[in-house]
């Protein structure tokens, strides 16, 4: 069943099968076909970032997709990776620099994990933003509005149930996929009318993702 699973993300991470708004973000992922080397420096991994910026960039600049009509009024809140704005009475934009990413590419392999595994809260790649030299994704996403607080007894007991150990804190893996899923606190989890919704994701692959070996005893 999880190998199944884990073949059924890999076309997904490739671009070979679908997943909900997963179209253009597996096209900007294919067009960015590399990324740092295995054990690179810190020196190395800084280089590789700017030049798929500058590969990004030329991206959104040849098919038009850079978003210039985002309305900053609607400001809710930011955090260290992204700032939230209110697109309308049931949708939120979130500008993210990718920060919490090695690469580019990192995050967009996040964005289609967060559509497979949470499509009820779904990330809609709509372009690109710019400021002060930074670049911003712009994804769009449904408004949650709470009805209660979230439970984190309750997180990590969903999360357990498919597969996606407790590591430390509000930390997950899951050691079959080979799949780390992190900062799940109350910000992030939101809950309505007992039911969870997971708004703010931040999944990473690791090696073990890749190998049919990828359970850990």
């Amino acid at each position: 069943m999880q190998n199944h699973l884990k073949n059924e993300l890999r076309n997904i991470i490739s671009g070979k099968s679908q997943v909900r708004f997963g179209a253009i973000i597996q096209t900007i992922t294919g067009y960015l076909n590399y990324g740092a080397k295995a054990g690179a420096t810190t020196e190395e991994l800084k280089q590789v970032r700017q030049q798929e910026t500058e590969k990004l960039e030329t991206f959104i600049s040849k098919n038009n997709f850079w978003v210039d009509n985002i309305d900053f009024t609607q400001y809710v809140s930011e955090g260290a990776e992204q700032r939230v704005y209110l697109k309308d009475s049931e949708h939120v934009l979130k500008l993210n620099d990718a920060i919490y990413y090695s690469s580019w590419k990192d995050y967009f392999f996040s964005l289609l994990l967060h559509n497979f595994f949470f499509s009820d809260t779904a990330y809609e790649l709509i372009g690109f933003s710019k400021d002060n030299d930074t670049v911003y994704a712009v994804v769009k996403q449904p408004y949650v509005s709470i009805t209660q607080s979230t439970d984190l007894i309750q997180v990590k007991t969903f999360l357990q149930s498919n597969g996606f150990m407790n590591t430390r804190n509000n930390d997950y893996y899951n050691p079959e996929l080979g799949i780390i899923l992190e900062d799940l606190h109350d910000e992030n989890v939101l809950t309505r009318h007992d039911i969870l919704y997971f708004i703010d994701t931040v999944f990473y692959l690791t090696d073990s993702f890749w190998n049919d070996d990828s359970i850990i005893p």
